[in-house]
């Protein structure tokens, strides 16, 4: 069998070279910045690269390691991070002209965790503009590493690319509908949304405060358990931030999935989803069915009830992101780009009785997926409704269309209630694109949803490498 690139290993594979003292800490750090700079300026998924930080960073964690000091699976590995998370003295921008020279004299929390932990910062990466759907035309669009003609997902694109490209270990992204989720089905790498309030959002540019949430990006479910283990946890510079203890995020991992309960809707799986989208996960729950989890039928909303939830989430969605932006919108609002522009603009219009029907949705949203839950453990759908498709800067710089949502429906519903998923590679499609699968669990499961996804993993043979 051969042998596994060093820059395509996964955190837990490099990890335990790490610890063993078979791999240095330095010739790893210098080996992914040699990567970047070979193929970075053909995929853009970076947009400051901080290798002067990672060397000093590595060589520290090299001293450590040395002398006896090694303080988990994260040490002297290479990570990547958004460029919504502030870090201290590196210009972090959001996407936005208008802060282009917004440096920050703090590390956000999950920065600052991410460095106690020993990981080495490679730097910040690209997303879309104020981490909705286009980018600002001052900036580099990351591309899709399976096809660059072809969508790299949402906001979190640079995190999604750079993972998938072997330009990193893993990597933080947020997501307000999707932006997990989107970029980690469209570039075939691992991503979980934690539970809303789960990872801190201290120091971290906001869309939508009561929907974003912060979450690792990784080529593994068990990466992802070793990334939001030391993500997640209460703190005190975020009142909104969980106080439950963070459990042990990989507890049981090899344990399997016999008597999980499984819910599956067909309907809501096919109805206006791409047949391959559909067919990958009905293949991954019979997989599931064949590790001994039991297969619940559900019933989701009816589309016209979805359709009326993600409409409510656009409504939210704007306004609170006018709200984040009133220091500098519309004062400055020249700077943005037209398809943010446009964005803001929607939201400042939105009144307050409209905010308050939408809320209203939003709860009764909660409220039904609340019931779907009382049978099972589980719900299993698709990340997205297609596989990557074409996509043109033009597209992408905007200005934006008309509003729909259909995009939305297996994120969307999921940002409203704060629920935690995972979304892995489940196949490729006929054009080579890889497929997604999501599992969705009950508010703080994500132990069970790391599970779930290693036991997928073990049983498949989908951990999906991109040929560059």
């Amino acid at each position: 069998m051969q042998e596994t690139p060093l820059h395509f290993k996964t955190i837990s594979e490099v990890a335990g070279l790490i610890e063993t003292k078979q791999l240095s800490p330095v010739e790893l750090t210098e080996a992914i910045l040699g990567r970047i700079g070979s193929i970075d300026s053909r995929y853009k998924s970076y947009a400051t690269v901080m290798a002067e930080q990672a060397m000093a960073s590595a060589r520290a964690a090299e001293t450590e390691i040395t002398a006896g000091r090694y303080l988990g699976p994260l040490h002297g590995v290479p990570i990547a991070v958004k460029d919504l998370c502030f870090t201290k003295g590196v210009r972090t921008m959001g996407g936005t002209q208008v802060l282009r020279d917004h440096v920050p004299d703090f590390d956000a929390t999950v920065v600052e965790r991410l460095q106690s932990a020993g990981a080495v910062i490679l730097g910040k990466l690209n997303l879309t503009e104020g981490a909705m759907a286009g980018y600002n035309p001052e900036f580099q669009i990351p591309l899709n590493p399976w096809n660059t003609e072809r969508w790299s997902g949402a906001s979190s694109s640079g995190s999604g690319v750079a993972t998938s490209a072997g330009m990193c270990f893993g990597s933080l992204g947020s997501d307000t509908g999707g932006s997990i989720r989107f970029p980690a089905a469209a570039c075939g790498v691992v991503g979980i949304k934690p539970t809303w309030g789960r990872v801190s959002r201290y120091g971290v540019l906001a869309l939508a405060e009561s929907m974003d949430h912060i979450g690792p990006m990784t080529r593994s479910a068990a990466d992802a358990g070793i990334m939001l283990q030391v993500l997640a946890g209460h703190d005190p510079n975020d009142p909104t931030s969980l106080t439950a203890p963070a459990p042990d995020m990989l507890e049981g991992l090899d344990r399997g999935i016999e008597g999980v309960r499984i819910g599956l809707d067909e309907r809501y799986i096919t109805d206006s989803v791409d047949g391959p989208v559909t067919q990958g996960v009905l293949a991954g729950v019979r997989v599931l069915e064949g590790l001994g989890a039991q297969v619940v039928q559900v019933r989701m909303p009816d589309t016209p009830d979805i359709n009326d939830f993600l409409s409510a989430w656009g409504v939210l969605c704007q306004a609170e992101a006018a709200a984040a932006h009133r220091e500098t919108y519309p004062s400055r609002g020249g700077e943005y780009g037209p398809w943010f522009r446009g964005w803001l603009e929607r939201g400042a219009a939105v009144t307050g009785a409209k905010y308050a029907e939408a809320n209203k949705q939003r709860l009764v949203c909660n409220g039904i997926l609340a019931g779907i839950f009382d049978d099972i453990d589980v719900l299993v759908c698709p990340s997205m409704t297609t596989t990557a498709g074409p996509v043109t800067p033009e597209e992408l710089y905007g200005p934006m269309g008309e509003d729909d949502w259909d995009w939305g429906r297996f994120t969307i519903p999921f940002d409203f209630n704060g629920t935690p998923t995972i979304s892995l590679p489940c196949g490729l499609d006929g054009d080579g694109l890889p497929l997604s699968i999501q599992f969705v669990g009950k508010h703080l499961s994500e132990p069970l949803l790391c599970r779930m996804g290693h036991a997928f993993e073990s049983a498949t043979q989908w951990r999906l490498n991109p040929d560059v």
